[in-house]
């Protein structure tokens, strides 16, 4: 049972692939690739352009931290000549805090710098495979337009086509109708010739009516010619025509 269910599931698999094989146009593959391949493009490109947008808004953190470190020395200067150091211990407490975000930016920048050269490299790697697969489509596509067409003048020309060979079958279905009524009327003359059948074009004559007719007439010519002779050598017989 289950080498009979595997065999029914190869059977199967087998009618669907050359379905899909009848079906499947190797134009339109080609361009539905073409136009992944371009979406991958497209995805790559807002990879990058998302990357940008990121390392941008740290350029913007860093450079408003940045101008809080220089307001934060300003201010615990002020706060020294003033006499205030605990103020001018603050500022400088929020000094170094926002000099470590700085750092913390700073590294975040450069792997998102990283991140966006590699996205770069590889979007102009991926533009250029496209652009020579598209070229490489285009040839294919327009070699199997002409082997197609070949194809089809092909069939044309020699009678293979689907439409030729309908016309095919229906010329020698007509031959044969053709050899066959030639045979039955050749059968039927050599029966009437041999008087197995009765010609009724004769009015319903048979051969022994025509014997006995052709024999009848026979005899009506002997005896006209017997009383002829007699009558020609008796000399009453009638006279000559005069020219």
């Amino acid at each position: 049972m289950p080498g009979m269910m595997n065999r029914a599931s190869t059977i199967v698999k087998a009618k669907i692939n050359k379905l899909l094989n009848r079906a499947e146009d190797p134009g339109e593959t080609l361009d539905y690739s073409y136009e992944k391949q371009l979406e991958l493009l497209q995805n790559v490109k807002r990879g990058v352009a998302d990357v940008v947008t990121s390392k941008k808004r740290l350029e913007m953190q860093t450079s408003t931290l940045e101008q809080s470190v220089l307001k934060l020395d300003g201010q615990a200067r002020q706060a020294l000549q003033a006499g205030r150091e605990d103020l001018a211990r603050e500022a400088l407490q929020r000094k170094a805090v926002a000099q470590e975000q700085l750092q913390g930016l700073d590294q975040q920048i450069q792997g998102l710098q990283a991140q966006q050269e590699k996205l770069v490299a590889s979007e102009k790697q991926l533009s250029v495979k496209i652009e020579a697969f598209r070229s490489q489509k285009e040839v294919i596509k327009a070699q199997y337009s002409a082997a197609e067409a070949q194809v089809r003048i092909g069939e044309a020309a020699t009678g293979i086509g689907e439409q030729m060979a309908d016309t095919g079958l229906a010329i020698q279905r007509a031959k044969d109708k053709t050899e066959s009524m030639q045979a039955r009327a050749s059968a039927v003359d050599e029966l009437v010739e041999s008087g197995a059948l009765e010609d009724f074009t004769t009015g319903g004559e048979t051969d022994l009516d025509r014997e006995l007719r052709q024999l009848a007439t026979g005899t009506q010519v002997d005896d006209e010619l017997a009383k002829m002779k007699a009558e020609v050598g008796s000399g009453s017989g009638p006279k000559e025509i005069e020219k």
